[in-house]
C-alpha cells in the first residue's frame, strides 16, 4: 500500500477512535450524573458492553456521513455538522440496542451520552485545529507587521491565508472597520481595533509596516480615502483586488498587491447576472475580432469561465493571438485552430473563418481607437471602422449568427472627431443590421480603459520612466474611466440583453480631471516630474459625455447599463464614402454619415441561416 494511503487511513482510524473514547467517556459519565455521583452504583460489565455496541454503531453511522472518508479537513463547519448528525443517528440506535440487550446503562444516561459525546468530539478536533492553527502562525518578527483596513469577509479570508502559512511575508497585528458592530471582533485572534480615523494611532501602537485595504467591493473613492489617510505614516500601502477580478473566489496571499492608479480611478463593484449570460455562451460556438487587444483579451480571459462550446479569437497581430493564448492555457504554444489570423478587411477571409467555424455568438472588438492618429489618416478609419465592421456585421448575418456585440466609445456620443464619427457609424450599421435577425445585433459605448494599450496611464508611466515631463492636454480636461476587467464584464452582462438595436451605455461613474492624476503619478515618483500642458488636439472634447444630444438615460434591465436607440444606416450609403479622397472631404462624408437622419433602402432577402 502506498505511504500516502496509509498516513490517510491511520488519520481516519485516528478520528474514529477518538470518537469512540469519546463516546465511552460520555457514557461514563451521564451515568455517574444520573446516579449522583455514587460509583457504587455503577453496572461496569454493562457500561463496557454498551460502549463496545456504540462504537460500532458510531464507527457505522459516522462512515455513513463521510466522517471517517477524508471528505473534509479536520475541525471544519462540514466535518462539524456531519459529526452532529452521526451522534442524532447514534443515539436513538443505542438506546434501541439497550433495550433489546436488557438495559445496559440508564435510559436518560444514554440520551445525555449522546450530547456529551458530540461536546466531546468536537472539543477534540477544536483543540486540534487550534494546535495546527498555532504552528502555522508566522512569527511576527518575520513578516511584516500589517493592520488591516476592513473586516468584513474578503478581511477574514485574507487574515486566515496570512496567519495559516509559516512562510507569509505578513502578519496581522490588527484590524481597522467603521462597522460599530464589529468594535469587538476578532478575527483569528486579531482585534478590530477601531475605525479608520484611529489608523495613525493603531499603526504606532502594533508598529506596523504595512497597511492592507482588505475590501474587494471597495469603489475608488474610498480606496482613495484611505490611501491618503495612510500615505502620511510612512508604510507601505497594500490593496486585495476588487470583486470583479476575483470572479467569485477567495482571497489569498499572492492576491496582496500595492495600490495601483487603476484602483484609485476605475475601480467598481459590478455585478453580473450569471444564469443570464450563461445561457447565451455555455456550451455555444464564440468569436472575438481583436482578440489580441487590451479588451479583446480580456474579453476571452471572461468568456473562457464560462465554457462556450468553442472560443475563436481573431486578431491580424499574431503577436497578441500568443499572448492571449499563453494567458488562458499557460502553453502559447499556437497549434489551435481556434486561434485566427484574419484582417476583418478581408471579406473572403471573413467568409472562410465564419464556414470553418459558424459561430453563434460575435464579439465585436477590432477597430483603430488612437484619436490623433485616425485625424492625420482618416482612411484608414475608414477601412478599419466602418468598412471592416460593415463586413463582420454582413458575414455574421450571412452565416446565421444570432447575437453580436460591437464594442464602441463614449467619442460616438455628440462625435466632433474622426474616432467618433467611425465608431458613431458602426453604432448605427448595427442597429441596422439587427433589424434583419431575429437575434439581437446591438453595439455597447464606454470610455477610456484603464491599462489598455496606450492609455493615460500607460503613457503616463512611459514619460515618468524617461524623466518626465508628464504631458496633459488642459487643466480642466476629464474623462471617464474603468478598468478593462470592469468594462468587459459589463460587456458580457450587455449581450445578455434583449434589445432592439440599441447602444447599450456603460455607467462609467464620475468622470476625472487627467490634471489631477498627472500630479498624483508626479508626486509619487522617485525624482522630481514636471506636469506640462500642451493644448487640445485636433479632434479633442475638454469633456466626454456619454450620451448626445436627445439621447435618454434609460435602464430597463440593469443599474449600470443604459438602453439608448439609434437612427439606423444602410451599409449602401457607405460607397458615398472613398477612402482615395481628399482628407477635408472624406472627414465631411463620414461626419455627415455619422450626424445624418435614419437612412436605409429596401433589402434584399436575407441568405437561408447555415447553422
Amino acid at each position: 500500500m502506498r505511504a500516502w494511503r496509509w498516513a490517510a487511513l491511520r488519520g481516519r482510524a485516528a478520528r474514529a477512535g477518538a470518537d469512540v473514547l469519546a463516546l465511552a467517556v460520555a457514557l461514563l459519565i451521564a451515568t455517574l450524573l444520573r446516579h449522583d455521583g455514587h460509583v457504587s452504583h455503577l453496572n461496569l460489565t454493562g457500561l463496557l458492553a454498551l460502549a463496545a455496541v456504540g462504537a460500532v454503531v458510531q464507527v457505522a453511522a459516522g462512515l455513513h456521513f463521510g466522517l471517517y472518508t477524508g471528505r473534509w479537513s479536520y475541525g471544519c463547519f462540514e466535518e462539524i455538522a456531519a459529526l452532529a448528525k452521526t451522534a442524532a443517528v447514534a443515539t436513538p440506535v443505542i438506546f434501541v440496542l439497550d433495550t433489546l440487550l436488557g438495559r445496559l446503562a440508564p435510559r436518560s444516561a444514554i440520551i445525555g451520552s449522546g450530547l456529551i459525546a458530540l461536546v466531546l468530539a468536537a472539543g477534540v478536533r477544536y483543540a486540534v485545529r487550534l494546535l495546527r492553527d498555532q504552528r502555522l502562525r508566522p512569527s511576527p518578527e518575520q513578516g511584516s507587521r500589517v493592520v488591516v483596513m476592513g473586516a468584513g469577509e474578503g478581511a477574514a479570508q485574507v487574515v486566515r491565508a496570512m496567519l495559516r502559512s509559516p512562510a507569509s511575508p505578513y502578519v496581522p497585528v490588527a484590524l481597522l472597520d467603521d462597522d460599530p458592530a464589529k468594535r469587538s471582533l476578532r478575527v483569528m485572534g486579531v482585534p478590530v481595533t477601531g475605525n479608520r480615523h484611529a489608523l495613525a494611532d493603531v499603526v504606532r501602537r502594533f508598529r506596523a509596516d504595512a497597511v492592507l485595504i482588505a475590501i474587494p467591493s471597495a469603489g475608488a473613492d474610498l480606496v482613495r480615502t484611505l490611501s491618503d489617510l495612510a500615505r502620511p505614516l510612512n508604510v507601505d500601502v497594500k490593496v486585495v483586488p476588487p470583486v470583479v477580478e476575483l470572479f467569485g473566489r477567495s482571497v489569498s496571499i499572492d492576491d496582496i498587491r500595492p495600490v495601483s492608479h487603476a484602483d484609485l480611478l476605475g475601480r467598481r463593484e459590478i455585478s453580473i447576472d450569471l444564469a443570464a449570460v450563461a445561457g447565451y455562451l455555455a456550451g455555444r460556438r464564440v468569436l472575438v475580432t481583436g482578440a489580441g487587444g487590451s479588451i479583446g483579451s480580456e474579453l476571452c480571459r471572461q468568456l473562457a469561465r464560462f465554457q462556450p462550446a468553442r472560443l475563436v479569437m481573431l486578431d491580424r497581430d499574431e503577436s497578441g493571438l500568443h499572448a492571449v493564448q499563453l494567458s488562458l492555457d499557460g502553453r502559447g504554444l499556437l497549434d489551435d485552430r481556434n486561434l485566427v489570423v484574419a484582417d476583418i478587411r478581408d471579406q473572403q477571409r471573413l467568409d472562410e473563418v465564419f464556414r470553418e467555424h459558424r459561430p453563434q455568438v460575435v464579439f465585436h472588438a477590432a477597430a483603430l481607437k488612437h484619436l490623433p492618429l485616425l485625424e492625420m489618416h482618416p482612411a484608414e478609419a475608414l477601412k478599419t471602422n466602418v468598412l471592416g465592421t460593415y463586413q463582420i456585421l454582413q458575414t455574421a448575418l450571412r452565416h446565421g449568427v444570432d447575437r453580436l456585440v460591437n464594442i464602441s466609445t463614449d467619442k460616438a456620443a455628440e462625435p466632433v472627431s474622426v474616432l467618433g464619427y467611425s465608431k458613431r457609424i458602426t453604432e448605427r450599421l448595427t442597429a441596422a443590421a439587427d433589424t434583419a435577425v431575429a437575434g439581437t445585433y446591438c453595439s455597447v459605448r464606454f470610455g477610456n480603459v484603464l491599462g489598455s494599450r496606450g492609455s493615460v496611464l500607460t503613457a503616463f508611466a512611459a514619460q515618468v520612466a524617461a524623466g518626465g515631463p508628464l504631458a496633459v492636454t488642459d487643466p480642466e480636461v476629464s474623462r471617464f474611466f474603468m478598468t478593462v476587467q470592469e468594462a468587459v464584464r459589463l460587456v458580457i452582462q450587455a449581450g445578455a440583453l434583449d434589445s432592439a438595436g440599441e447602444v447599450l451605455v456603460l455607467d462609467m461613474g464620475e468622470p476625472v480631471r487627467i490634471a489631477d492624476v498627472a500630479h498624483r503619478i508626479a508626486a509619487e515618483a522617485d525624482r522630481h516630474i514636471q506636469v506640462v500642458y500642451t493644448g487640445l488636439r485636433a479632434g479633442e472634447k475638454l469633456h466626454e459625455v456619454l450620451l448626445g444630444p436627445g439621447e435618454v438615460d434609460r435602464r430597463p434591465n440593469h443599474p449600470l447599463i443604459s438602453q439608448v436607440p439609434v437612427p439606423p444606416l444602410d451599409g449602401a450609403v457607405l460607397s458615398l464614402a472613398d477612402p482615395a479622397a481628399p482628407r477635408t472631404d472624406l472627414i465631411a462624408v463620414l461626419r455627415w454619415l455619422a450626424e445624418s437622419p435614419a437612412l436605409s433602402v429596401v433589402r434584399e432577402p436575407q441568405q437561408a441561416r447555415q447553422r
